[in-house]
């Protein structure tokens, strides 16, 4: 079978498309890695900070037993 021109021209647009996304997305990527982010800041107050968080439950002494052997 022989294709007409407007068969041929609709394939070229569709590979012009996919061609021109991949380049967008490549762009994309390369402008995200460059752009630094700013340092995270505890959102907690200064009590928050220096309060003890550390529990030893039966869970965490069990965890202990467990690993021990």
């Amino acid at each position: 079978m022989h294709r007409d021109d407007s068969q041929k021209k609709t394939g070229l647009e569709r590979r012009s498309l996919l061609k021109g996304l991949g380049l967008g997305a490549a762009g994309a990527a390369a402008v995200a890695a460059t752009l630094r982010a700013a340092p995270a800041e505890a959102m907690e107050s200064r009590q928050e900070q220096v309060k003890s968080r550390y529990r030893e439950t039966e869970h965490v002494k069990r965890f202990y037993a467990l690993n021990r052997l």
